[in-house]
């Protein structure tokens, strides 16, 4: 879990407090405040769980990409120039 995870989860139960505050209170400016929040809490807990996702997917690949390279450098450099061309044919249009 990272801080944008745990930041978001507070900010959702924040304006879920506020929105049943202004229920209590029947302030509807408050329980619109509360709704907010929610939303952003929402989306920032959804963009951490993202994050978090990406990074126990793509830092394995890495780790294997750098153990590649430094095991194998001729190889990695071949395989560079060979990306590389490809990539430049790619956008001549060939």
């Amino acid at each position: 879990m990272n801080t944008d995870t745990i930041n978001g989860a507070a900010t959702d139960f924040g304006g879920k407090v506020k929105e049943g505050l202004g229920v209590v209170m029947n302030d509807k400016t408050m329980q619109a405040e509360g709704q907010g929040e929610q939303l952003g809490g929402k989306a920032q807990k959804a963009f951490g769980d993202a994050k978090t996702s990406i990074d126990q997917t793509v830092r394995p690949l890495l780790d294997q990409a750098r153990q590649f390279v430094k095991d194998r450098p001729f190889a990695s450099a071949a395989l560079g120039g060979v990306l590389g061309l490809a990539v430049l044919n790619t956008l001549r249009g060939r």
